[in-house]
């Protein structure tokens, strides 16, 4: 399959025009150092149910270490969850639990909402 014919992000999947070419997103995002991360923690439980779910928004980075972090903070606070589209999802009411942890590791005082 040529490369024309790949499905994208935005949910292309074929074009019969035949100068059509995805426009390629820039993945070569520097992390920013965690004194510069301005994360957000906010409680949510939109479409999940009416369960609590911990969201922190905010990262700039590579998706790895947007992994990497979501990975660290479900493991100090004991929980599963998810690390997706910019944002770490910690399940449970674990707001204080993250702001600790994130404080502790150098990053930028979190703002709870």
């Amino acid at each position: 399959m040529s490369k024309k014919n790949k499905p994208d992000s935005q949910g292309f999947v074929y074009s019969t025009d035949s100068n059509f070419s995805f426009k390629e997103e820039d993945q070569n995002v520097e992390t920013l150092l965690p004194a510069q991360q301005k994360l957000r923690v906010r409680l949510d439980t939109k479409h999940r149910a009416g369960k609590a779910v911990t969201l922190v928004e905010g990262f700039i980075g590579k998706e790895d270490d947007l992994e990497e972090l979501g990975k660290k903070l479900k493991s100090f606070c004991g929980t599963g969850g998810s690390a997706k589209d910019g944002e770490i999802i910690v399940q449970g009411d674990q707001r204080e639990k993250v702001v600790q942890w994130l404080i502790k590791n150098g990053y930028e005082q979190s703002k709870k909402i």
